[in-house]
């Protein structure tokens, strides 16, 4: 690692302007030398993961990046809610389902 310490930097300054009541934002540079945005709950139950979007180098080169980042988190935190679900109307194992398996 370390060889995207500049976008890593960038990146955690950005995200400083950013605070939420239920969310903790940061960075983090992968084994590959990508940086990944992280969107955690401050507290969750166990069953609840972390979310983790890529930053394409591109992304972090641009002039208008901090819109792009901001964009990223908007998009990354909907993403993050919707997987939270247990279950859908259209989720095959769900007792209270309309939806039968057919076979």
């Amino acid at each position: 690692m370390g060889g995207n310490s500049e976008g890593l930097a960038a990146v955690r300054e950005e995200l400083k302007k950013y605070s939420h009541p239920l969310l903790r934002f940061g960075a983090r540079e992968t084994e590959a030398g990508r940086i990944e945005l992280v969107i955690d709950l401050k507290e969750k139950p166990a069953s609840i993961h972390t979310y983790y979007l890529e930053i394409h180098p591109r992304d972090l080169a641009h002039a208008q990046f901090r819109w792009i980042l901001q964009r990223m988190i908007f998009e990354g935190l909907h993403d993050y809610f919707v997987e939270m679900f247990v279950y859908t109307p259209q989720s095959l194992d769900n007792p209270a389902s309309p939806y039968e398996l057919r076979r």
